[in-house]
């Protein structure tokens, strides 16, 4: 067959190949240089390189660099991309030796080591605006340790307890999602340099050194797994879905707190909007996108997670380019709900009356009469639940609040019992009261003050002793590498 076609085909080409030429220049471009430079070391280093040698091409890598408009440049199909753009040039300024720079590494290993040094500045971002989330739930929580709420389960009125104790529970969730999180990134913090094409080289090459000058916590072993196995990509994305899945349920609960039916929560004017056309309405809008973004997170997610499924076991490009530069749309709109729900959630209160007037209405201290029964009045508790649901079902027929439903109660224990009660309406009235509902439940995880108190000394602890220490040893890690690598390149440009 006789092909007079030349590369790149014009469709091919503004498809494909340009498209992917603008995310190197957006993404990748820095990245590469660092690889350039930490490799260059290493293969002087090691005494792949002589001396000379690696002078003149840490000479013309500075120059290409210092003389390179990145953000100018357009895809023209005169190279395949950027990479061999920037080798193009060192072999116009040095010749031959130009291309010595490849020795020992591969497109593979390097892509994936572009691709993870993305990642953990995303991942690194995440990591901290998570922590200030958690912290801002933390200490919004203890303001509110004694703040009343009603507590739902199917949607109805099921018991009081306080705003502290719900977002403790919020808390809780957060700091087993910010431990995923950081285990995922322990994958990404894995160098694949070295590992070259698939089964690493026949040049006596430092892996550990490279991992080192990059700021990696240590060499992704297997040669094979570092330009085949996704898990990096799919665990930290799975990672990254559950923390907005889980702040989803957060934010519908929002919505149905702030709604006028139920009035528990209070959203600031300054966080409040409202209509064109109705002069009464106040808008909590920003729940809405709160809502809507974490939704678009978690589809974010799912969509690089999935395109990974049934992908051959080898290097590929599902995992590679458009892929990867997808899937930072997914720390873009989360980022945006971190940082929303971390000045939303402190900003709100709780309105004290409207809880008090649905605790009344809807019974939701019953519980701990029933309780109180089994107590004072010796009833195994299924007798005191016959007796407290009678006492509700009366209650809520007349339209009155439980506090003054000694009479009902009354009725009800003697038509179970054939007996009357020895709990008087004073006792009755401190049986039925939230308060007492919430200072009696001191078990460990409970709502009341001691319980609370010993859970915020330990999610601190979590938080500040663990979660931020990790994320900051790598960030450390990797600046301290940056500087590394400086000094050791600059060194190369020394005679």
């Amino acid at each position: 067959m006789n092909d007079t076609s030349k590369f790149p085909d014009p469709t091919y080409r503004d498809t494909v190949l340009a498209p992917l030429f603008e995310g190197v220049k957006t993404h990748y471009a820095a990245h590469m240089g660092a690889i350039n430079r930490a490799h260059l070391v290493m293969l002087h280093d090691t005494g792949i390189l002589k001396r000379d040698d690696a002078r003149a091409i840490a000479r013309a890598l500075r120059d290409i660099e210092a003389e390179t408009d990145i953000a100018a440049l357009t895809y023209t199909g005169e190279h395949e991309d950027y990479f061999f753009l920037v080798e193009s040039e060192l072999k116009r300024r040095l010749g031959d030796l130009g291309g010595a720079l490849h020795t020992a590494r591969s497109r593979n290993d390097m892509d994936h080591t572009l691709f993870k040094l993305a990642l953990l500045d995303r991942g690194s971002a995440m990591q901290h605006r998570l922590g200030a989330l958690i912290d801002a739930l933390i200490q919004t929580a203890k303001r509110e340790s004694e703040t009343l709420i009603v507590a739902y389960t199917h949607g109805q009125p099921a018991q009081p307890t306080t705003f502290g104790h719900y977002l403790s529970a919020i808390v809780e969730v957060l700091l087993r999602d910010a431990r995923r999180l950081a285990d995922a990134l322990d994958t990404v913090d894995k160098s694949p340099m070295g590992a070259a094409a698939i089964t690493t080289s026949g040049f006596p090459i430092d892996r550990a050194r490279m991992a080192d000058l990059l700021g990696f916590g240590a060499v992704s072993l297997n040669s094979y797994g570092c330009i085949a196995s996704v898990d990096y990509i799919t665990g930290l994305y799975s990672a990254i879905k559950l923390v907005f899945l889980h702040l989803g349920r957060l934010i519908q609960d929002m919505a149905f707190w702030s709604a006028f039916e139920v009035g528990q929560l209070y959203v600031p004017n300054s966080l409040v909007q409202i209509s064109s056309i109705m002069p009464q309405k106040r808008n909590p809008v920003p729940i809405e996108h709160l809502r809507h973004l974490s939704s678009v997170t978690v589809g974010r997610c799912d969509m690089i997670v999935n395109t990974m499924h049934n992908t051959p076991f080898t290097d590929m490009n599902d995992s590679e380019g458009e892929v990867q530069q997808a899937g930072y749309a997914a720390f873009d709109s989360g980022g945006r709900v971190l940082d929303l729900l971390t000045a939303f959630i402190p900003a709100c209160s709780i309105n004290a009356d409207r809880v008090r007037a649905n605790t009344d209405a809807a019974c939701i201290t019953i519980t701990e009469l029933a309780d109180t029964l089994v107590r004072d009045e010796g009833l195994s508790f299924r007798q005191a639940h016959e007796v407290a649901a009678a006492t509700a079902r009366a209650v809520i027929a007349e339209g009155q609040p439980l506090s003054e439903g000694h009479a009902a109660f009354t009725r009800a224990f003697e038509s179970e019992e054939g007996r009357a009660p020895r709990t008087d309406e004073r006792a009755f009235r401190t049986a039925v009261a939230p308060e007492t509902f919430v200072a009696r439940r001191d078990r460990p995880g409970g709502p009341a003050p001691a319980a609370l108190t010993h859970a915020f000394a330990s999610y601190s602890s979590v938080l500040q002793d663990d979660l931020l220490p990790r994320a900051s040893v790598r960030d450390n890690r990797r600046s301290t590498a940056a500087a590394t690598l400086e000094t050791a390149f600059a060194d190369l440009l020394e005679d």
